[in-house]
């Protein structure tokens, strides 16, 4: 899949893994986020290289971020999705999932899934639902894993 480059106001979304500062995305992930706090490096790069990404850019530093994880043609899960607080209120991560959504391939992908602690509206706006039969879905949840007995989804 070829990498792509777009302009948005002042901003760079790209696809290209070369352009995403990856050691920027462990920072914020085991720093920031709710969800994965203290995530090791090895472990992002790894779900990085992995996964299709999109990054937003500033200057070149990296201010929003969001992956598929996903087989390219039956399904994917929506994963790792922010802007950095600084850059909130622009947009971009309306934009973001615009242009991820938006490619061709993803259209024709039969189910994405993700979780939000607080992004529902968001999502919604995209055509994302509450799973029509919740009881059909299992996880194996294993909120500690990265040694924070507080690091929780919920």
């Amino acid at each position: 899949m070829k990498p792509f480059t777009i302009s948005y106001n002042d901003y760079t979304i790209t696809s290209d893994k070369a352009l995403i500062p990856v050691e920027a995305l462990h920072k914020w992930l085991s720093e920031e986020s709710y969800w994965v706090k203290n995530i090791p490096f090895d472990v992002v790069k790894n779900s990085f290289e992995g996964s299709f990404t999109i990054g937003i850019l500033k200057d070149e530093e990296l201010v929003g971020y969001a992956r598929l994880v996903t087989d390219y043609a039956t399904l994917a899960i929506l994963a790792d999705v922010f802007v950095v607080e600084a850059h909130r209120g622009r947009g971009l991560s309306k934009k973001m999932m615009e242009v991820m959504l938006g490619l061709d391939w993803v259209k024709r992908l039969r189910n994405i899934m993700l979780g939000t602690r607080d992004a529902q509206g968001l999502y919604a706006q995209f055509g994302f639902i509450n799973p029509e039969f919740p009881g059909r879905i299992m996880q194996l949840h294993q909120p500690s894993i990265y040694g924070d007995m507080n690091n929780t989804c919920r």
